[in-house]
């Protein structure tokens, strides 16, 4: 462990690893716009009293700890919906001694009341960030500013757009290095928040919930829809299943649907997804038999104990293309199925996953292939 006193914010910087998420040559624990969220509320987090700071989206601590080191800053409340991010903010507060500055709150009032300052890196995605947005208004104190950055690429105009529908003010700061800060102040009364929305989906007869961030939101994901076709010939005789990457949980209701005697595990790293697959599996008259689990690619899923596994797994680490992450799930998937379990992977054709899930799950067939997808069955 390091002294803490001792630490500048370079210093700190250069000990932060992303573990247990993957880790790359082309992937960092820090970049550029968590710098610049930090020197542009740099005022503001000195004058900012205790347990009025909240950061949200932190991938991996930069802003948390870098407050923490740079301000002295204490009782700071942080939401990550991913668990890989909170893990690895959890490690990195440990190794340098700052573990007591801050807590992991859900997103809503246990986070943001009495806030006055919020930093965060801007998500990708436009409902996730309606929803953060609102929230922040809904429950912050009334002074509130928040300091939103992330790289320009992945900055639209639209942002700003859906800023301002929760926020009096927003203004973009100058760029650097590629990064640029929306500040956003003066909140505006919400009066019913958008999040989370429920679809029926005449397609696959369910009514899907959906919270901002979960992946595909209340629609249909193109990959999940070639699986579906896939499920009526899933081993009938199964009792126990889960929904590796569970989003919404489309697959796990459909399979809880299809075979009635299964219990399937919904099972997600994101906070998000994991309670839209909860509200959709009681929606849809399956709450008794879908559970849900946030984890990290079912690393605390008993070995052996599954016969079935389904997955759509994610390309993308972040922003970057990297097969990392599916790797994983593969390895954790030969782990948790029984002998003679199945896993049941769609995947984009051009990733030609079949060698690797052969390699950590087992005999490997292609049982469905179109241009865009591919769709296979494995066996333990």
């Amino acid at each position: 462990m390091l002294d803490s006193q001792m630490l500048d914010r370079d210093a700190l910087f250069s000990r932060l690893r992303r573990r247990p998420d993957i880790e790359a040559p082309n992937l960092v624990a820090v970049d550029a716009a968590d710098r610049l969220i930090l020197d542009e509320s740099a005022a503001a987090l000195s004058q900012a009293r205790e347990g009025a700071v909240a950061v949200i989206g932190d991938r991996y601590g930069a802003l948390t700890l870098g407050a923490a080191v740079a301000h002295g800053s204490t009782g700071i409340r942080v939401h990550q919906d991913l668990l890989t991010g909170e893990l690895a903010l959890a490690k990195n507060a440990d190794t340098v001694g700052l573990a007591d500055r801050y807590r992991p709150c859900a997103l809503g009032r246990e986070l943001l009341a009495g806030v006055s300052v919020v930093l965060m890196q801007l998500p990708r995605s436009l409902s996730e960030l309606t929803e953060i947005a609102e929230a922040i208004a809904r429950h912050a104190d009334s002074s509130v500013v928040v300091y939103a950055g992330g790289r320009d690429k992945h900055i639209s105009p639209t942002m700003n757009d859906v800023l301002g529908r929760s926020f009096g003010t927003v203004r973009a700061t100058l760029g650097r290095q590629k990064s640029r800060v929306l500040i956003a102040s003066d909140p505006l009364e919400v009066s019913a928040p958008t999040y989370p929305v429920t679809e029926h989906i005449a397609e696959i007869g369910l009514d899907v919930i959906s919270h901002g961030a979960a992946f595909a939101g209340s629609k249909l994901d193109i990959g999940t829809r070639y699986l579906l076709k896939y499920l009526p010939r899933v081993n009938p005789r199964a009792r126990t299943a889960v929904d590796l990457g569970c989003g919404t949980g489309i697959l796990a209701a459909s399979l809880a649907r299809s075979l009635p005697e299964v219990s399937v595990i919904a099972t997600d790293q994101s906070a998000a997804a994991v309670a839209s697959a909860a509200a959709t599996a009681r929606a849809n008259g399956f709450g008794d038999r879908v559970s849900t689990l946030r984890d990290d690619a079912m690393s605390t899923i008993e070995t052996a104990s599954q016969d079935i596994i389904l997955c759509n797994p994610p390309f993308h680490v972040g922003a970057a293309v990297h097969t990392g992450v599916a790797e994983k799930m593969f390895a954790e998937a030969g782990r948790v199925l029984r002998p003679g379990g199945e896993m049941w992977t769609v995947y984009n054709s051009h990733l030609g996953y079949r060698g690797m899930l052969r390699r950590l799950v087992g005999p490997t067939d292609v049982v469905g292939r179109i241009r865009k997808f591919t769709v296979t069955r494995s066996v333990v």
